[in-house]
């Protein structure tokens, strides 16, 4: 294996890597859960904070175990990635919808 290949190896997924997005995500889990348990925020600015966490949560996993900036062609990796949010924010999006129509009926 030549120098290059070998580097290009380690950088892809290296313990240090691997740590410290574990690190972050364990972090960003009790995040939230320390804000449910203690009461520290107002009802609203419990869910903005739990889907901000929620979201940083998403690009910790993507950049540090999925490496989606990786490869040959990121590019592709990138589009599926932004097709799949789509057909996720559509779901999510119209389950609200219709749940919300559903409560305003009864």
């Amino acid at each position: 294996m030549s120098a290059h290949e070998h580097q290009h190896h380690e950088d892809h997924g290296s313990v240090k890597s691997y740590i410290i997005g574990f690190v972050l995500s364990i972090i960003l889990s009790i995040i939230p859960i320390m804000i449910v348990v203690k009461h520290m925020l107002s009802p609203v600015a419990t869910i903005a904070s739990i889907l901000v966490m929620a979201v940083l949560q998403f690009l910790i996993q993507l950049f540090f175990f999925m490496h989606i900036r990786e490869g040959e062609r990121p590019r592709y990796n990138v589009m599926a990635l932004i097709l799949g949010m789509v057909f996720v924010v559509t779901i999510v999006g119209g389950s609200i919808w219709v749940m919300s129509f559903n409560s305003q009926v009864q």
